[in-house]
């Protein structure tokens, strides 16, 4: 009997079925173990999810359309009106969770939204909803934007949102998620709500740099206000920064100061309130400016008089303006005399009436009072960090802790007089008042 001899049995490229141990054991074919460590390896396809759900009725104007998408991105979104072929206009959020409309929907309208996402394999996903919106509500909240396309303003200018009745604070981050600004260069800010709520501000953290354009959408109109009532308008504007002109008024001197590109360019004597009527002190912006305007005060608690006055600039809704006054010029840069207002000269009024825009700021210090916060455009009359709590929601990391240039920096507290500036003889720009508000 020879040697025993090792027998060695090969599986080949058949799947052959070998017995090992009492068990059938079948060997992958080399193809198929490639596909399987393809399909291991291959990106996932994306799941998505949108809203409104199918068939959901009786939705606000201002519905969005809600996208939840894995392992994909969105790449298509086609909202169009039943019966209609023309899709609406409209962008995806920064943060992808919603495509917005870039005009309010109609009310009692059916909508066909569409959306595609493609996942990282390269393969398109697509779901369609249908919704049907809202008949028009009987109550409606009036809401403003103080700012007109083509308009140049000042470096102090927050954009500034005004409804007529008072906001809950449950209602005011899903309305302030439909107030969007972009600015050019970039210069990110933030919204905060005065107490009232019934105005809201969006600054940077320092001034708008001269030049930028502001484009702002206050996308309103349906959107739930809170106690059954909805805003009233989609309101849109792209306004100009001008020169920065910044003014500074020390009541202990009586003297405004007139910066133009950080360069004191005039001082000017001034007579402000009497102690019985004072003008406050403290942050403020010019809100509108009109070249005649008549202040009727009968009614009001310190009032009692009828006036025209020249070259009235607003600085509070309460009725504080700067303004021409022939008939205090005696007591400017002397005593006060006023009933709040900031009186000038009449070629000084007309001078800084000419070299200023809605929105450039003012400081005045040293006078009885302070300045209420929302007597006005007060946005910048606390410091940033205490300006952002006002927001009803989160700050970005980034901008909570932005470093905010102090507005005042560099102004000196009783400048020596400069020679005056002779007034311009061109006529008065034509402008807008913000709001119809009794005076004081």
């Amino acid at each position: 009997m020879g040697p025993m001899r090792r027998v060695v049995v090969l599986a080949v490229a058949t799947g052959l079925s070998l017995v090992a141990c009492g068990r059938d054991v079948q060997t992958p074919h080399p193809v198929e173990l490639e596909a399987q460590a393809w399909a291991a390896e291959a990106p996932p396809a994306a799941t998505l999810r949108v809203t409104p759900e199918l068939g959901a009725v009786n939705l606000p104007i201002s519905t969005e359309i809600g996208v939840s998408v894995v392992d994909g991105t969105v790449t298509d979104v086609r909202l169009v009106r039943a019966g209609t072929a023309e899709p609406l206009p409209g962008r995806l959020r920064d943060d992808g969770s919603s495509w917005v409309p870039a005009v309010p929907l109609e009310y009692g309208a059916t909508y066909e939204a569409t959306v595609t996402a493609t996942g990282r394999d390269g393969t398109p996903v697509t779901q369609t909803t249908t919704f049907t919106t809202m008949a028009r509500p009987g109550a409606i909240t009036g809401t403003g934007l103080y700012l007109f396309d083509g308009q140049t303003v000042g470096v102090a200018t927050p954009v500034t949102v005004e409804f007529n009745r008072e906001i809950p604070p449950s209602e005011r981050p899903e309305i302030q998620k439909r107030l969007f600004v972009e600015t050019n260069p970039p210069q990110p800010g933030v919204w905060s709500w005065a107490e009232n709520g019934r105005q809201v501000w969006y600054r940077a953290p320092d001034y708008w740099k001269p030049g930028t354009t502001i484009s702002v959408r206050a996308a309103l109109a349906g959107v739930p206000l809170g106690n059954g009532t909805y805003g009233d308008a989609d309101r849109s504007a792209t306004v100009t920064v001008g020169q920065k002109t910044f003014l500074y008024v020390d009541n202990a001197s009586k003297q405004m100061q007139v910066y133009i590109d950080d360069q004191l360019v005039r001082v000017m004597p001034v007579s402000l309130g009497k102690p019985s009527t004072p003008s406050s002190s403290g942050f403020m912006v010019l809100m509108s400016k009109e070249p005649q305007a008549t202040f009727d005060t009968r009614g009001e608690p310190n009032g009692g008089y009828v006036v025209d006055v020249q070259w009235a600039m607003r600085l509070t809704w309460g009725g504080e303006y700067i303004h021409s006054a022939p008939w205090s010029v005696g007591d400017q840069g002397v005593r006060n005399v006023s009933h709040g207002c900031i009186n000038l000269s009449p070629a000084n009024a007309s001078w800084l009436f000419n070299v200023t825009h809605v929105g450039d700021p003012i400081i005045v210090r040293g006078t009885e009072v302070t300045l209420d916060h929302g007597n006005g455009w007060t946005a910048w009359d606390r410091p940033w960090s205490e300006y952002i709590k006002g927001s009803a929601l989160p700050v970005p990391e980034e901008l909570a802790n932005a470093p905010a240039v102090d507005p005042v920096l560099g102004v000196p507290p009783a400048p020596a007089p400069v020679p005056p500036v002779n007034p311009p003889t061109t006529s008065a720009p034509s402008t807008q008042d913000p709001a119809a508000r009794p005076t004081d």
